[in-house]
């Protein structure tokens, strides 16, 4: 199971920057075990404001307690808090086979964006309008990875909720990707901006 983590850490006040250092170089260390053991899948920062200190992580475990012993193994942990989120299979996912099978992972150029999608369809809409637009859907899904653009699909926690991610040249890129969605018009959409961390495996791919 895959699971999104969202990594806050906290320096305590006072603390020697020979401390923080040390601790650094042993994260990185054991960020590189879980990535060679296939627990941790990515890494990213999102955007911060000065002063914050936090990462977005792609997790791997059995389940939360065998994710709560890879979190807890962190030496950044002492410091950190973590807010997991349970991330479920989607049918689109375009790279969710590739994954599973060992395959490579590509690195395009461009910036990765991660959205948050929820889908309300309009009440009254038919059933048959709502089958049509879902396989256009996936057809769509299939061209934008084929283009690069589209790199993995997940269910979240609740009704219509997913979570993607994405590569585009830029903001305006990514935003006419979206609304080429052929749910668009249905969907309420958070988008964040990624940048890359030192410490993700994706980086150690050459």
């Amino acid at each position: 199971m895959e699971y999104l983590v969202t990594m806050t850490t906290h320096v305590p006040d006072g603390t020697p920057e020979a401390d923080i250092q040390d601790i650094r170089e042993r994260e990185a260390a054991r960020s590189r075990e879980l990535a060679a053991g296939g627990h941790l899948l990515r890494l990213w920062r999102p955007p911060l404001q000065p002063g914050e200190w936090r990462s977005l992580g792609l997790f791997a475990a059995d389940g939360p307690d065998q994710l709560e012993k890879i979190l807890a193994s962190m030496p950044l942990r002492v410091w950190r808090t973590d807010e997991p989120t349970p991330l479920a299979p989607h049918p689109n996912d375009p790279a969710g086979q590739a994954a599973l099978a060992g395959q490579p992972a590509q690195r395009p150029d461009g910036t990765e964006y991660l959205t948050t999608f929820v889908v309300v369809v309009p009440g009254g809409t038919p059933a048959e309008e709502v089958d049509v637009s879902e396989a256009r859907e996936a057809a769509r899904a299939r061209e934008l990875a084929g283009e690069g653009h589209l790199e993995r699909l997940w269910r979240l926690p609740g009704e219509g909720h997913s979570l993607g991610l994405w590569r585009a040249g830029d903001a305006e890129e990514m935003e006419a990707v979206l609304e080429s969605l052929p749910l668009y018009d249905w969907m309420t959409v958070q988008t964040t901006p990624l940048t890359p961390h030192p410490s993700d495996p994706l980086l150690a791919i050459t």
